[in-house]
Formats: structure tokens, sequence, C-alpha cells
């Protein structure tokens, strides 16, 4: 029997472990298997009054648990956009520490949300489009706004590659109901190695074109926390542009990790590791014993 872990990076806020638990429920009910929802790092220093009373633990932990309960199949699912370093590094680091210990357990690791490598999949792209258009309903008829499609930045160049591509198809989606899309991060590492990561989010809106009239700011993340979400960094970042630029009014997305189309695309990637047709990592078992 395969146990299946819905994992993201992990927050020390409580709502980010609460979504992740929210869409490990809701995709459980998706697909008829049961889904345990785990961070990599942080949510274990939550209190538990703040997690509905039920505490947190990463899974490094509870997959050696599993483990000595007689699991020896595992599929880990990434709650991420793209192939991070957490994914690539962090994880693999983690899980071979379990096998060591569990070298009967196999554990696969699913592709990311968007996999730039596989045929063209728009379904998060019309998601995040959905956002926009909900705000584009609580403006005048006929308004024409400028989008941005902002993500938290990354020191990993294939992730932003991730968030281009997508600023590039919700363009088309959206065709001319608005002026633009443009992808911008809300910050990034110091150095001209990360560069790839321009623009950020709060020059951006001081730019002509940007720091006037109305501007939806599209959320690509996936569940509140420090930097989304009620008082976030994106929210503050928005807020301080506005009284810099009095004509500038920003309009902010829900969170693309909050649309319940995002199980679908879930529900697909745990097939394709089940599967064996598309997977990113692969850590045999190295024994029976």
């Amino acid at each position: 029997m395969t146990h299946v872990f819905l994992v993201d990076n992990g927050s020390l806020r409580p709502g980010a472990t609460l979504n992740l638990r929210r869409v490990a429920s809701a995709l459980g009910d998706h697909t008829g298997m049961a889904v345990e929802a785990r961070s990599l790092l942080h949510s274990n220093k939550v209190p538990a009054e703040q997690l509905d009373g039920v505490p947190a633990s990463t899974l490094g932990p509870a997959s050696a648990w599993r483990a000595e309960e007689g699991v020896t199949d595992m599929v880990i699912l990434p709650f991420f956009f793209g192939p991070s370093r957490a994914l690539n590094g962090y994880l693999p680091e983690r899980l071979g520490e379990m096998q060591a210990e569990n070298p009967q357990v196999r554990v696969r690791i699913a592709s990311p949300l968007v996999d730039l490598q596989a045929p063209t999949d728009l379904r998060l792209a019309r998601l995040l489009r959905d956002g926009v258009e909900e705000q584009l309903q609580q403006l005048p008829a006929g308004t024409k706004p400028t989008v941005i499609l902002a993500d938290h930045g990354s020191p990993i160049p294939d992730v932003t590659a991730v968030r281009n591509a997508l600023a590039g198809q919700m363009a088309a989606l959206l065709e001319d109901r608005v002026r633009s899309v443009t992808p911008a991060s809300m910050e990034r590492r110091e150095g001209d190695e990360y560069r790839f990561n321009e623009p950020l989010l709060e020059n951006l809106l001081d730019e002509p074109g940007f720091n006037q009239g109305p501007v939806i700011v599209s959320m690509l993340f996936l569940s509140p926390g420090k930097h989304a979400g009620e008082g976030g960094d994106v929210v503050t970042i928005c807020q301080d542009a506005e009284a810099r630029n009095p004509g500038l009014a920003t309009h902010i997305t829900r969170l693309a990790g909050e649309h319940d189309g995002v199980l679908e695309i879930l529900s697909d990637r745990l097939d394709q590791a089940i599967d064996g047709e598309r997977f990113l990592l692969d850590l045999p078992a190295q024994g029976n014993d």
C-alpha cells in the first residue's frame, strides 16, 4: 500500500500548516487515498493550540514513524510550483537518512505543480487567470488594469522560469482584458548572479505604467504566511507603494493554493508518480531487512 505525503517547505505561521492540511484532506477525498500533510521545516515549532490542538511534525520524523509501522512504499507529493532546491537537495537528504535506518522503504518524489519538461499544461495559469478575473469584476466595466504575477523569488533559475512561463500563459488567456502581464519577485538575494529574479515588486510599482491606476497583483503563492495573505509582506509592499504613488490602486488576488482546481493537478502528479510515468526522483529500497 502506497503512503502519500503532501509536503510544503513549512512556515512558522499557523495558516500555512492549516492550509496544507486542508488541501491534503480535500485531495484524499478527491483520490480516495489517505494523504498526510507534512512540512520540510518550521511547522513543528508552531504551538499546537494555533493548529486546532493538533501538533505538527516535519517530514523527516513522520516518514520514519511510518516506516516503523511497516510502510515500505512512499510517495512524496510536492506542494511546490517548481523544482526548488528543497526538492532536489534537502528532501532527498532527509529521506536518505530515513532509508539508512529503513532500507526496505522505497520513496518516489512526484513532480511539482509545474513541469516545464512535460507537455504544456495550462491548468495552473487558468487558476491564476480566475483570480485576476475575480478582481476585474470589482472594477468599473471597461477598465483594463495592469497585472503583475508576483512570487517569492528564488535562488534557482528553473523556479523563476516557471513563474515567467506562467506569466506568458496568463497573458494569452486574459487577451485584451488587461493591458499587460508582468512577472516580478517579492525579494531576491544580493549579487548579480540572482538578477534573474528582477524586477522586484516594490520597484516595479514605482515604474511608469505600474504606478498609476488599477494594478492587479496575482499571487503565485500556495499558502498564507509571513509573505502572503492578510498582513503579509506583499500586502505591505503594495500599501507602501500606494503611499508613494497617490494615483496607484493595487488589487491582490487570492492565493493560487487556495483555488480548488489545484486538486486536479496534484491528483495527476500523484498518479504519474505511482504509475512511474513522470516523477522528480526515485529512491529505491536497498533491502528487505
